[in-house]
């Protein structure tokens, strides 16, 4: 790795992409770009980002590959369309996205044994609000010297970053993590329908229950635009937490252990989500329990 400030590569440019790629250039990195979807890079483009023509020519152009997908199958893409060929042993891959622990595993191994190259899965908690504010919650996987590299690279990006173990425990961790805030995003959704129909002003429930046990972000950020109805912009959507949810379920069995609330969390957001509300924000959940 060299000893001057690196060159990072950002595949994936999305909800979360953009923001964390606009912080970096603003803490003085350079960086290179590549989106499926070339429009969405105008932005970070415009702030100074360079634009790859492909996976292959950020990968040789950067120190550091920086992923931020929406699943699985986009990482397994990425990596053999671009990574596994023309990585190398001074280079380093972290993945922020949200995937598989297993997959995980055997991307890194893949990697590693086809040119060297060194993995890092590092999953974010903290929203787009966090990604624009470098206040999110990084939990990640990979050795410890790796873990180092991206504690410097992704600084501008975290409040706090947990080395939680070897490659793959950063996602387990993640997937932990994303079972609270799925069950809570429901209960609130079912408190608030509550609320309302019992005559509150649930709007100020959030309020309300500030700094008390009840409260928590997910409640302070989607709460009001549950009892106001206010679904846009999207800041995240059902289909992530769904996602989640279902690898909890797979963890679970591969484990042994029984998920009754997840599991049941798993049910709500599946059938939210065939009523037309895989693309919106979980804010939307309110409509589970709404009387119309």
């Amino acid at each position: 790795m060299p000893h001057s400030l690196p060159i990072l590569g950002f595949i994936g440019i999305g909800l979360m992409g953009k923001p964390m790629t606009l912080r970096l250039l603003q803490h003085g990195f350079r960086v290179n770009v590549w989106n499926r979807s070339p429009a969405k890079l105008q932005p970070v483009i415009a702030a100074g980002a360079a634009a790859m023509p492909d996976i292959a020519a950020l990968v040789r152009a950067s120190d550091v590959a920086i992923i931020c997908l929406a699943d699985t199958p986009a990482v397994e893409w990425a990596l053999h369309h671009g990574i596994l060929n023309h990585g190398a042993p001074d280079k380093l891959v972290i993945d922020l996205s949200s995937i598989d622990p297993n997959r995980t595993r055997a991307f890194a191994a893949a990697l590693h044994d086809h040119c060297g190259m060194g993995w890092v899965d590092a999953p974010v908690s903290g929203g787009v609000s966090g990604a624009e504010q470098g206040s999110l919650a990084i939990m990640a996987g990979g050795e410890p010297a790796h873990i180092e590299i991206a504690r410097e690279m992704l600084k501008p990006l975290y409040k706090q970053l947990t080395h939680m173990g070897p490659v793959g425990s950063g996602q387990i961790t993640k997937i932990c993590n994303q079972m609270i805030v799925s069950c809570n995003m429901l209960v609130i959704a079912e408190m608030i329908a509550l609320a309302k129909q019992a005559g509150v002003e649930a709007e100020k429930i959030p309020a309300a229950l500030a700094g008390g046990f009840a409260d928590s972000k997910p409640l302070q950020i989607a709460g009001p635009e549950m009892a106001l109805e206010q679904f846009e912009p999207v800041k995240w959507r059902v289909k992530t937490l769904l996602k989640d949810l279902q690898m909890a379920a797979e963890l679970a069995k591969q484990t042994g252990n029984a998920l009754p609330m997840s599991g049941l969390a798993a049910q709500l957001m599946q059938l939210h989500g065939s009523h037309g509300y895989l693309e919106q924000d979980p804010a939307t959940l309110i409509k589970l329990y709404r009387k119309d």
